[in-house]
């Protein structure tokens, strides 16, 4: 934990496996000092290779704040910028490395290594048979329970209509109901149980300004439109920076569909540090882990948040596994705490009135 939030980014073993290669004498850094590093994580091994020629992207805000904290350049590359050295960290959901890795060949200039990192258990072979696919003879080394590789292709080994189809994977997409989103994102190609218990709970009579915390692609807040008409301002706040564009496709539908003006707003944003706006109700559904570990700090830190931005009166809904123990910081924080349902494994519950 770091003192603005629970997001920092702890070193991890796919990092510490990257800088393998270079450990032991397989790569070596750039001569020019310039890398590019995508899906960028801070740590000790990091801080110790990183040059000032090397750009850092990461597009969740807690990590890319930590990477600022460390003293490393963070940015998105130019469009037709290129780099002798290109440093991934794929994800594990599938479509969204093969992203990944299209990205990474289309920045990485004539003569220039892609190295990527991937724990054993998160798909690191099935990463490596991608990486193979797309830039042909791959290398790779094995340490922490993880998997490094790497692939210093030729023009020609590159399969260009490959690239060009897994580049599209990143595109946002139609989902069910109409709803747009993208690989990777929570929840991303259905409408989360959790949200759509909250979504059937809201209180018709929410009005004024009302902000949805951890938004994703915006399905709760197009809820909050279509379900409470006496709202008429909707900030939604989301870390994730690839999830805005989706739910601002998604908020336009929504404010068509209900045929009144209300004022939108999507804030990229790490809520855990505080919201700057006052609110009349807050609606969640708060992430309760980091990767696959519980960390239900989370939770409790989106509700310290919410009872802080809202007015003495305010409202406050949100949506849990049922064997979260929200409970002591909501009574903590509220007046009046009660259960709207427990269902299938989750509970909404309504606090109202903020403690002085």
């Amino acid at each position: 934990m770091t003192a603005g939030g629970f997001f920092a980014a702890a070193p991890d073993a796919a990092l510490a496996a990257l800088f393998v290669p270079f450990d032991v004498g397989e790569l070596r850094l750039p001569a020019d000092g310039r890398a590019l590093f995508l899906r960028a994580r801070a740590g000790m091994r990091l801080r110790e290779m990183a040059q000032p020629g090397w750009l850092c992207e990461q597009g969740f805000l807690p990590f890319a704040d930590e990477l600022g904290r460390n003293g490393l350049r963070v940015g998105e590359p130019a469009a037709d910028e290129k780099f002798p050295l290109v440093l991934l960290l794929p994800p594990r959901q599938r479509d969204e490395a093969r992203a990944l890795f299209a990205r990474a060949l289309r920045h990485l200039a004539p003569g220039g290594t892609v190295l990527a990192a991937m724990p054993n258990a998160e798909g690191a072979k099935s990463g490596e048979a991608d990486l193979t696919k797309l830039a042909g003879a791959v290398q790779h080394l094995s340490k922490h329970k993880c998997r490094a590789f790497w692939s210093t292709p030729q023009p020609a080994d590159v399969d260009q209509d490959l690239l060009a189809e897994w580049l599209g994977l990143d595109a946002p997409r139609t989902i069910v109901d109409g709803y747009v989103s993208r690989p990777g994102l929570f929840a991303w190609d259905r409408i989360d149980r959790a949200s759509a218990l909250l979504a059937e709970h809201l209180p018709a009579n929410l009005h004024g300004r009302v902000a949805d915390l951890g938004a994703g692609y915006g399905y709760l807040s197009t809820q909050v439109i279509a379900r409470c008409p006496r709202v008429d301002a909707l900030d939604l706040y989301e870390a994730e920076a690839r999830a805005l564009e989706p739910a601002r496709t998604n908020l336009a539908r929504a404010k068509r569909e209900c045929g009144r003006e209300l004022a939108t707003t999507l804030y990229w944003h790490d809520v855990t540090r505080g919201l700057a706006q006052r609110y009349d109700a807050i609606v969640s559904n708060p992430p309760f882990h980091q990767g696959r570990a519980d960390l239900p700090e989370l939770g409790r830190a989106f509700i310290v948040s919410a009872a802080e931005a809202l007015l003495p009166d305010g409202r406050l809904l949100i949506v849990a596994n049922r064997h979260l123990p929200y409970e002591a910081v909501l009574a903590s924080r509220f007046h009046e705490v009660r259960a709207l349902v427990v269902r299938e494994g989750f509970k909404v519950i309504e606090a109202v009135g903020v403690r002085g």
